[in-house]
């Protein structure tokens, strides 16, 4: 890594980049290779491959017990649990969601032929505000659905008051969340169901796949016919479902990576503090912060930019893009400017002003056990350097 003393030595300065290859935001968090061999080994002994193989039933155990929850129903990846948990719960006409969030959220519906209705967000949490959420109900209202965005809590009781206030269904999206707590009590135990990612570039990951979390016995016990084509016994179909299943092999993959969690929490945390140390002062420069009176996985690491910063959010990204560090504006533009539903409801944005403002300012910088404190430093660097150099009179 280059030496970096002034801002001459920025790559949008013309200096080489700061790193040979590209620092993404997420990378996989992979725990130990020759105990995921064994399972392998184990699963060709076996021959079972998929179909709520062994390893699969031992990851759900596993899980549920991580989250205090009496049911996981692992799927073949966080789309289709969301999707089999929409359809499990019967929602139907309108389901309140926020836009801030990934698309998935709201595509699961779409492709149910359910009307995501968008509300706005708190601009301190990133999360829906209810008040918004009260807004948006109308007679076609089925349900809600909140994001635990960056592993903080959605507003969890007001939501539960409004949903029980006008006979909605209640469920989360939970994907940055794997592990968190709020107020003492482990995420998958809110609303009617909690729905995991175990994608690639997630806290925990099976290479590829998901799961709904609940205490709801009926409801897990529909799912899990749901994602196996509503097979109820051999040449017995009792319901109308889909092929969701999670495969041996990837649950070999989370197995693994359950025993490597604590370590990769810790290797997040590290960073988090990193970050902050490094852009503590900055004008106009804050780093979302966690409730450490919780349980949190310190997954994403949020930077805000505000009218104080003396560079733009855009020129940032611009700056540490050309230094290969590859930081991303999520959720920009947020999904109610994404085509599919800026064609479906073009005047969205009129009322979304925090979700409008707060896409405009967040950058998500690289984390994760693939990089190191001297990294951070550098990228750190990179920040200050870009700001100090507009400041100067």
């Amino acid at each position: 890594m280059k030496k970096i003393n002034s801002p001459a030595d920025l790559a949008i300065n013309g200096a080489s980049p700061a790193f040979s290859e590209k620092l993404h935001v997420g990378r996989p968090n992979m725990g130990d290779k020759n105990e995921f061999l064994k399972y392998v080994e184990d699963i060709f002994e076996s021959k079972w491959l998929s179909n709520n193989g062994p390893l699969v039933q031992q990851l759900e155990q596993r899980i549920a017990q991580h989250h205090r929850v009496k049911h996981c129903v692992a799927m073949s990846n966080g789309t289709v649990a969301l999707e089999i948990a929409i359809r499990a719960l019967e929602l139907k006409g309108e389901v309140i969601i926020p836009s801030y969030t990934f698309i998935a959220t709201a595509h699961a519906l779409h492709w149910q032929a359910i009307t995501p209705v968008f509300a706005d967000i708190d601009a301190g949490t990133h999360c829906l505000d209810p008040e918004s959420v009260r807004k948006m109900i109308t007679p076609n209202t089925s349900g809600i659905i909140g994001v635990h965005l960056w592993g903080h809590a959605a507003p969890v009781e007001e939501l539960q008051n409004i949903a029980d206030e006008h006979n909605l269904k209640l469920m989360f999206d939970a994907a940055h969340a794997f592990g968190n707590s709020h107020k003492g009590k482990i995420m998958g135990n809110f609303g009617e169901a909690e729905v995991l990612s175990f994608h690639a570039t997630k806290l925990f990951n099976t290479f590829e796949g998901g799961a709904v979390l609940t205490n709801n016995d009926e409801l897990a016990k529909k799912m899990r016919l749901m994602r196996n084509f509503g097979f109820g016994g051999v040449d017995n179909v009792i319901y109308p479902g889909t092929n969701g299943k999670l495969t041996e092999i990837c649950a070999a993959m989370g197995l693994v990576n359950m025993d490597n969690l604590d370590s990769v929490i810790e290797h997040n945390k590290s960073n988090y503090l990193a970050y902050q140390r490094g852009l503590e002062r900055l004008p106009g420069i804050s780093i979302f912060r966690f409730d450490e009176a919780q349980k949190n996985n310190y997954q994403y690491v949020v930077m805000e930019v505000d009218e104080a910063c003396p560079v733009s959010r855009d020129d940032i990204v611009k700056a540490l893009h050309a230094e290969n560090i590859l930081a991303r504006k999520y959720f920009w533009p947020g999904c109610h400017n994404m085509k599919p539903y800026k064609l479906l409801f073009p005047h969205a944005g009129m009322l979304l002003p925090n979700t409008q403002a707060i896409s405009e300012r967040v950058i998500v910088l690289p984390t994760g056990t693939n990089l190191n404190i001297d990294e951070i430093n550098t990228i750190t660097t990179v920040i200050r350097t870009l700001l100090i150099s507009h400041d100067e009179p």
